[in-house]
Order: structure tokens, then C-alpha cells, then sequence
């Protein structure tokens, strides 16, 4: 019988391309999180792995980190003068990726790593990289080294699709897509990918101290507490959850939502409809937030508001106790590539309102609510069935969490290295 080589540490080399990363500079949303965490995950795996991003201009242009996963920091220069953020100086900061990553890309990881006789796996993310990577693939061609290497470009999202050479890209590389539903979105411009879920972290399984958990309700006799943390956009459907505030409201519910957004100007349009509805709103913010100065903070306003505006970075020890203790947090996408929010909730054992799009994980009253519709009344009757149902609360909290263990990183890995051997099978691709 033949043997075929198993994609291995040590015969194979990752390398993730892509516009965010890592940095606080270049984290803008779900993107930078899976590429930091993927990237991050095969490290520890003990993969050789390197990523390439839009940097900080303050930190150094390559570093190697303890795990051994190697950070490339781009565009800096350019960086320097759009201090905001990653995407600040867009345009300029593109052209100048799809420069210089290919060349530094062959001359510091290919060749080393060819001569060294292993595999290579490059993995573009998003629309900022389909240009680079095709330039990639020519590159390595050209150099008598593509067919050493296996090129991922992954979709998490549709922006910048219309930016996109369709049949340039599925030429130089196999695409790739975050769930079924982007797969599908993908096939009326004759896109069949692959699907690579996003994954969470293995530390977002452990508990959230209970002691924290019965500090901040402790703090909240009677509420009905909702939390929303997403971007301001109408996608993410902010309109149907303050709605539903209002009806809990109206039913005498007492309600209190914690919301945390963008910095987009639909946020505007939000706190508008807020203030229409004659909901009582209030804008916390804390320097050095810690889990017991925000309760100190939210007991000291609980009575005055019914929505909590949370107006500081929030570091994941306060966002996953707000994910515990809530009665639901509302993840309630209208449009949704995978929806990483609900699984995280579900790793903190809370109780995730989902939409019906990319969240493939979710089943109703199973695992999770998920939602059919934009409607508020749907949100608010699933909460009052929960609260005259509580053995179905309690089993969404515990399901939920067995539902997230199945996608830590290691398995989302274990995925991505069988994709990549049914690949090899194609032929085309070699170990040097």
C-alpha cells in the first residue's frame, strides 16, 4: 500500500496573511481575533507559524514570541501617520501590504523552508490579502516553489467581494469559507469553498468564578439583565434588542441592558431610538475597570437606569462575568458569517440569543435560542418562556457549554490539517 505523508510540525510550515492581527493597534473586530488566536493555536500545536499584519509602529517590524509563533509587522511607516488604527489610511496602507509581504514572504519562510525539505501552508484572510496572495502564488511559481505549497484564502465576511478577482484567486489558491452559510453566499459568483470554522480559545471553558457571578447579582435584585456586545451596525440588529427593553419594560419586567458597541456612527441612530423610547440610559465608564469596581459602579446607579452605555475597553474577566450572569445575551444578528459572540457565551455557560445565518452550532432550546426573526417580540417571548421554564434555563447553560468544547482551537485545527491532506490527494502539491 502507498504512504502518503502526514502533514506534520515538523514537515510543515503555516503561514497566515492577513490586514489585522495581534496588536491593540491592529484588532478591529472578528477578523484580528481568528487570526491572532489561529495563529497563535498552531504554535502551541508546535507548528512553525508566521503571520503577517498591518502592525503597531511602536513595536518591532518581526518578533518571536515565547510560544514560537513568529509576528511580521508591516506597513509601519505608514502607520506612524494614521496613529487611529489599522484601518485608518486604508488605500495606502494596501498598496504597501500587497508590495512587500510577497517578497519578504518568499525570501524569509519559502526558500528556508524548502531547503529544509518542508511543506508550506499559506492562509490569506479576507479581501485585503486576495490580491497578495495571488501575487504569492506567482511568486513562488515563478521561483520553481509553488508546487511546495498550499494556498488557503479564507472569506469571514462580504466586504470587499465586488474588490475581488474571483478567477484569478480560485487559480491561485482553494478557497475557503468561516460556516455553510458564507458557502452558500459564495455560489452565485461559482465559488464552492471549503469550510474552516472560527474557534475559541481553551481558557474560555473555565469558570467564571461563582463568587463574581452572585457579587453582581447580589447587586441586581430583580432585573432582568441583557447584554450586547457588537458592533454599531444595522446587521447586528441593536434596534430589536433596545425594543425588546422597552416591552420588558412595559411588562413590568425591570430590565437592564449592558450594551457595548463600536465606534460607527449608526451608534448615533441607536442612542436615538433609545432616548424615543423613554428608556433611561447612562454612560459608565471606568479607568481601571476591574470586576469589583464595576459592580461597585453598576450598584451605585442600578435604580436610575434601564440601560447601562458601557463606555470603556472591557477586558474579558468583566465581559464573561456579564455573559454568566445575564438572563440572555443577544447576539441576535440579522446577518452573521459565524457568529463567534454566541460561542463564546456558551463557553461562559450563558445563555446565548442567536440569529439564524452563520451560527451553525446553535440549536433552539437545545443550546441556545435562536432567532428567526428581527422581531423584539421574539426575543421577549422566548425570555418569559425561560423564566416560567427554568429547568429549560439551566439546561441551555449546560448544553451550551458541552456545544463549545467542540470548537477550541485544537479541534478547529484537527479540521484544517484533514482539509489540508484531502488537498495533498489532489496532487499538484509535494514536500520538497
Amino acid at each position: 500500500m502507498t504512504e502518503f505523508n502526514e502533514i506534520l510540525p515538523e514537515n510543515t510550515v503555516f503561514v497566515h496573511v492577513s490586514f489585522e492581527g495581534p496588536d491593540r493597534y491592529s484588532l478591529a473586530g472578528g477578523l484580528g481575533v481568528r487570526t491572532s488566536e489561529l495563529s497563535e493555536a498552531l504554535a502551541r500545536e508546535g507548528f512553525e507559524t508566521h503571520l503577517f499584519f498591518v502592525g503597531s509602529p511602536d513595536a518591532p517590524p518581526r518578533e518571536v514570541e515565547e510560544d514560537g509563533r513568529h509576528l511580521w509587522r508591516v506597513c509601519q511607516e505608514i502607520c506612524s501617520r494614521y496613529p487611529t488604527g489599522v484601518y485608518q489610511g486604508e488605500g495606502e496602507k494596501l498598496a504597501e501590504f500587497e508590495r512587500s509581504v510577497p517578497g519578504l514572504l518568499l525570501n524569509e519562510i519559502a526558500r528556508p523552508a524548502v531547503e529544509k525539505g518542508k511543506l508550506l501552508v499559506i492562509m490569506g484572510e479576507d479581501w485585503h490579502t486576495a490580491s497578495t496572495m495571488c501575487a504569492i502564488s506567482d511568486l513562488l511559481y515563478w521561483q520553481g516553489l509553488r508546487g511546495h505549497a498550499i494556498l488557503l484564502w479564507n472569506a469571514n465576511s462580504l466586504f470587499g467581494f465586488d474588490n475581488i478577482d474571483w478567477v484569478r484567486l480560485q487559480t491561485a489558491t482553494r478557497v475557503t469559507a468561516v460556516s455553510r452559510y458564507m458557502k452558500q453566499l459564495m455560489w452565485p459568483r461559482g465559488v464552492n469553498a471549503l469550510v474552516l470554522p472560527n474557534g475559541i480559545p481553551e481558557r474560555h471553558l473555565e469558570p467564571v468564578p461563582s463568587a463574581h457571578v452572585q457579587l453582581l447579582r447580589a447587586a441586581l435584585p430583580n432585573r432582568v439583565v441583557l447584554t450586547k456586545f457588537a458592533r454599531f451596525d444595522p446587521d447586528k440588529n441593536w434596534l430589536p434588542a433596545v425594543q425588546a427593553v422597552a416591552r420588558l419594560q412595559a411588562l413590568e419586567q425591570q430590565p437592564l441592558f449592558f450594551m457595548r458597541g463600536g465606534v460607527e456612527s449608526y451608534g448615533l441612530q441607536v442612542l436615538a431610538r433609545i432616548d424615543s423610547l423613554g428608556l433611561r440610559r447612562y454612560d459608565l465608564t471606568l479607568d481601571n475597570p476591574t470586576v469589583e469596581n464595576f459592580v461597585e459602579a453598576v450598584k451605585a446607579i442600578e435604580g436610575e437606569t434601564d440601560i447601562v452605555v458601557l463606555r470603556f475597553y472591557v477586558p474579558e474577566e468583566i465581559q464573561r462575568l456579564l455573559y454568566r450572569a445575564s438572563h440572555a445575551v443577544l447576539a441576535n444578528s440579522g446577518h452573521e458569517p459565524f457568529g463567534l459572540v454566541g460561542l463564546e457565551v456558551m463557553a461562559a455557560r450563558g445563555i446565548a440569543f442567536v440569529g439564524s445565518t452563520g451560527e451553525g452550532y446553535a440549536q433552539h432550546l437545545l443550546n441556545a435560542i435562536s432567532l428567526d426573526t428581527g422581531d423584539p417580540n421574539e426575543i421577549v417571548g422566548n425570555l418569559v418562556y425561560l423564566q416560567n421554564h427554568p429547568q429549560a434555563s439551566a439546561n441551555l447553560r449546560r448544553v451550551g457549554h458541552l456545544t463549545a468544547r467542540f470548537y477550541i482551537w485544537p479541534r478547529v485545527i484537527e479540521k484544517l490539517i484533514s482539509k489540508l491532506q484531502y488537498l495533498l490527494m489532489g496532487g499538484g502539491t509535494t514536500w520538497p
